[in-house]
């Protein structure tokens, strides 16, 4: 997972039409939250993505583990607004980090705001969904996203 104040670098993922959705093109314009859902079968992960589609003033991305197609019919069947996206080789999870290795491998779950600069000012992981958002920390690190402009 990366470090706050490190800069991210350009991750490529794909959304639910197959487009690629690049990190560097929300550089210099979009704030961006990039929600990682331990699974799209997670109904505590399916209440976070709710909350999420509330927040004003940043780009959230919902990525999950799955496929381009069940992410599709995940997405279409909950009528979410909020741009889906997967990895394009791997999941996007594994891009970042959030592949936690116990008895095999266990999805974890979490999120990273990144401002228009590319530079990480939140992030947060967990192994259990009931503590993979942390809706306080991402209140606060926005707030001081619209303080620093």
């Amino acid at each position: 997972m990366f470090e706050i104040g490190s800069t991210v670098p350009d991750l490529a993922l794909e959304d639910t039409a197959g487009q690629v959705v690049r990190l560097s093109d929300c550089r210099g314009t979009d704030d961006v939250l990039l929600y990682f859902l331990r699974s799209t079968t997670c109904p505590v992960c399916n209440s976070h993505v709710r909350d999420l589609a509330k927040l004003a003033g940043v780009r959230v991305l919902v990525a999950v583990p799955e496929g381009r197609e069940e992410a599709a019919a995940w997405r279409a069947k909950r009528g979410l607004s909020l741009q889906v996206v997967t990895g394009r080789r791997g999941t996007p999870h594994e891009a970042v980090g959030l592949v936690k290795k116990v008895f095999g491998a266990l999805q974890q779950s979490g999120s990273l705001l990144i401002d228009r600069e590319g530079v990480v000012r939140h992030a947060h992981s967990a192994t259990m969904p009931t503590s993979a958002y942390d809706r306080k920390g991402i209140a606060v690190a926005l707030d001081e996203l619209v303080r620093m402009r």
